[in-house]
Formats: C-alpha cells, sequence, structure tokens
C-alpha cells in the first residue's frame, strides 16, 4: 500500500505542478508561499481515494486527475487557514514552518485564499462523463466545503475550546471538518468514473464512515505520538482543550470506535464486487497508521 500510494503521490504532484503558476509568476510572493504549503509533503490521502474512486467505477486516473488536484488545493488550504494564530496557532505542518511563519500572516491568508479558487478553476476545467457535467463537479466540492460543512464545522472547533462537549457535538465537528471533505474526494472521483446512482452512493458511505474513522484516529496519534512523528505540533488539541475522542470517551474505547467505522466503511463497498481493492486496502492502513 505505500508503494501504492507513493506512485499515486508522484502522478499528483507532476499534475499540481503543471497546474499552479509557476513561483517566479507576478505577485511572487504569493506563488512561491502557494507552492511552499502545496508541496510541503503530506499522505495526499484525499486525492489518492479520488483516483481510487474513479477506478472503482469503471473509470481511469486520467479522467480524475482535475478532481484529484482541485481536492488537494482545497485541502491545502484549509491547512494554511487552520494554523493561523487565530485559528489553531500552529508553528509547523508536514514537519516544517507554517506558511504564515515563512510568509507572514497576510501573504499566508492569500495563499489559502488562492489555493481555495484554483481548485474550482480546476475542476471547471474537468471533462464532463455521460452521466455527470461540470456543474455536478462544482458543487459536490462548493457544499463540502462551505458553511453547513468544512467551515461551519471549523466554527463549531473553534466554539467548543475549553468547553463541554457532548458526543453529539464532537461527532458534528468530525462530520463537518474531516468527512465531508474526505466523502467529496471519493465522490468526485466516481463522478469522473461516469459512476451511477448505486456506486455514487456506496462511495459516498465509505466516505462517510472512513472520515470519521480517520478523524478519530487522528484524535488518538495527537495524544500518542510525537511532533517529529506527527510533522505537526503534538498535544495541541489537549493544550487548547479541544474536543477529541480520547477526551470524551478514552483511548480503548477510541480505538475500538476506529476499527468499528472502518469495517462499516468497507461494508459500503460489497456492491463493487472486488473492483474496490483499492479503497478497502487504503481504509485498513489507515487504520494502522502511526502518523
Amino acid at each position: 500500500m505505500i508503494a501504492y500510494l507513493t506512485e499515486r503521490t508522484r502522478i499528483i504532484d507532476e499534475t499540481l505542478d503543471r497546474l499552479l503558476p509557476p513561483a517566479t509568476t507576478s505577485p511572487a510572493t504569493l506563488h512561491e508561499a502557494m507552492r511552499y504549503s502545496l508541496f510541503a509533503g503530506g499522505k495526499r490521502l484525499r486525492p489518492a481515494l479520488c483516483l481510487a474512486a474513479s477506478e472503482a467505477c469503471g473509470g481511469s486516473v486520467e479522467a480524475a486527475l482535475p478532481m484529484a488536484a482541485a481536492v488537494e488545493c482545497l485541502h491545502t488550504y484549509t491547512l494554511i487557514h487552520d494554523d493561523l494564530p487565530c485559528m489553531d496557532d500552529d508553528d509547523f505542518r508536514r514537519g516544517r514552518p507554517t506558511c504564515h511563519k515563512v510568509y507572514g500572516e497576510g501573504v499566508a491568508v492569500l495563499a489559502g485564499d488562492g489555493l481555495l479558487t484554483l481548485a474550482f478553476e480546476i475542476l471547471s476545467g474537468a471533462c464532463p462523463t455521460a452521466r455527470h457535467g461540470t456543474a455536478d463537479f462544482v458543487r459536490e466540492l462548493a457544499v463540502a466545503s462551505g458553511s453547513r460543512h468544512l467551515i461551519g464545522g471549523q466554527v463549531m472547533d473553534l466554539e467548543g475550546e475549553g468547553r463541554p462537549t457532548t458526543a453529539e457535538q464532537l461527532k458534528f465537528i468530525h462530520e463537518s471538518k474531516t468527512a465531508a471533505l474526505l466523502t467529496a474526494s471519493l465522490r468526485l472521483g466516481a463522478l469522473a468514473g461516469n459512476a451511477t446512482a448505486e456506486q455514487l452512493e456506496a462511495v459516498g458511505s465509505f466516505g462517510y464512515a472512513l472520515g470519521l474513522a480517520f478523524q478519530v484516529i487522528d484524535d488518538i496519534l495527537d495524544v500518542t505520538q510525537s511532533s517529529e512523528k506527527l510533522g505537526k505540533s503534538a498535544g495541541k488539541d489537549v493544550a487548547a482543550q479541544k474536543a477529541t475522542y480520547p477526551a470524551l470517551f478514552g483511548l480503548e474505547t477510541s480505538r475500538a470506535e476506529a476499527a468499528r467505522l472502518t469495517r462499516e466503511a468497507l461494508d459500503a463497498l460489497q456492491i463493487f464486487d472486488g473492483a474496490d481493492a483499492r479503497l478497502g486496502d487504503i481504509a485498513r492502513y489507515l487504520l494502522d497508521r502511526e502518523y
């Protein structure tokens, strides 16, 4: 699985390098900052899932590359903004100083904005399929990243710091901040693969459960791994008194919940009759990850 993800990362990075303005494009500072954060490393999980979903639905990697690139641009924008002093106030991301530590807060905000808007520019140029058009692609990513999901989840996350949080509120934060974009990544790949309605629903169910499992594991790793291992500041959630699964339920119950959600995700793939092998492998790999 590591070899598969490494190869997918290479393809995705080549695509991103081609689609982003060169660092010398005026204003150079802005484009340097966009590239600094986008090419800082990272697992490229969301675009890899996007490509795998296209293949599971009978599509090609090439058809899904614009969707994969758009997803990674948008995801990196969220990381840049999450790390800002007014948000999570983090000095490190993907093993090196965060964008605002290198370029200043103003440029970091605008670099995130640049990647956000570029994501939709890329989607607008993706080739439609027999069942799905450009408007479907754009709407999928726009809804997932808007005020009712990703941005709304970030607001709830900020408002929950230092306050008692219920299990229902915690689930909403994780559904919105993590599961929504991960699900959209998979659904975009399925759209690129000309998915049927049944395939699209199955991929969405898989993404929802996998997204929640991924965040539960992230919460666990924040309190069990070092900053060096994670490539970001460990223990930040505890220090900020954020709502997390370990904080509410403890580590062992959280691990059991991550395993349950992974099984739920895998069950959603049964309609693919083996064509989903890569998606299943990624889900199992994520359950056992250490960073």
